[in-house]
């Protein structure tokens, strides 16, 4: 049976405490996102959900990576943390027409990250799931319905209809109960390691599988041990060759333990126990 992809890679690639140590020294700033396309086959994109980006800086990204590298993009935090997934149909059109679709066929999964206080309410969430898109043809044709804050900067172009993943990271215990709308969607629900700071969910909910490595004692700041990651890879071989019932899924791992530069080099660990 054929195995499933694995993809391994950061939470973003600007880092001032990466120059000199991941990067090499002297390595000029435009061409960081270069030397990680050399390194590694994904990266996931964070800028997206603090702001809306410009079409030219995903333009930009997509031809600083070589061919079959993969953004995963972290969608609007305005439409998780400040809509609160609440009549969200013109702010998922303005992220789409921002410049997402510009990335073509490096466009991979798209995160979306609730809040610790977000809830599980099922009918809410199943509203929210049901405007997603699923393929760059329906994403452009929501992207059209964006309103004037997008009026002279959106990118409504696609160059095929290709599928569209979406992930999901709760932080709060009630989404435990959530697999059943999360499987029926196609969506998956992100195994997220946050040194027990929230929880952490391991229901398979689609077809891929999604990880964010956030630091396993200290969040955001500690390193992987050759043990943990040991664990980590184990499971990832699981899950992309499939288990009993299980069938294989893609995996895509990001590490977001960039507080003290451990990523980029436990990003680099895990891909060689992988074959990433």
């Amino acid at each position: 049976m054929t195995s499933g992809v694995v993809r391994v890679g950061t939470s973003g690639w600007r880092y001032d405490g990466w120059r000199g140590d991941f990067y090499p020294a002297g390595l000029p700033q435009r061409r960081e996102l270069e030397y990680v396309g050399e390194q590694f086959s994904t990266l996931e994109l964070n800028g997206s959900f603090y702001s809306l980006q410009r079409p030219a800086s995903f333009h930009h990204w997509r031809e600083s990576v070589p061919e079959g590298f993969v953004f995963a993009v972290k969608g609007s935090r305005y439409v998780t943390h400040m809509l609160r997934l609440r009549h969200v149909e013109t702010a998922l059109a303005n992220f789409f027409a921002s410049g997402v679709l510009a990335l073509g066929p490096s466009l991979g999964p798209v995160l979306w990250q609730l809040p610790e206080r977000q809830e599980f309410h099922p009918e809410l969430l199943a509203a929210f799931l049901a405007l997603l898109p699923r393929s760059t043809g329906a994403a452009l044709e929501l992207a059209r319905r964006h309103d004037d804050r997008l009026r002279d900067r959106s990118w409504l172009e696609i160059d095929e209809d290709r599928p569209i993943r979406h992930a999901l990271e709760p932080r709060a215990e009630s989404f435990h109960d959530a697999g059943e709308l999360l499987r029926e969607h196609g969506v998956a629900m992100v195994v997220a390691d946050t040194a027990g700071r929230f929880p952490r969910f391991d229901e398979l909910t689609a077809e891929f599988v999604y990880v964010r490595l956030h630091g396993a004692e200290e969040l955001y700041h500690s390193g992987y041990t050759d043990a943990e990651l040991d664990g980590w890879a184990e499971l990832v071989r699981r899950w992309s060759r499939g288990a009993g019932d299980e069938p294989p899924r893609d995996v895509y791992v990001y590490f977001d333990n960039d507080a003290r530069g451990h990523a980029p080099h436990d990003a680099r660990a895990l891909a060689i126990r992988t074959d990433a």
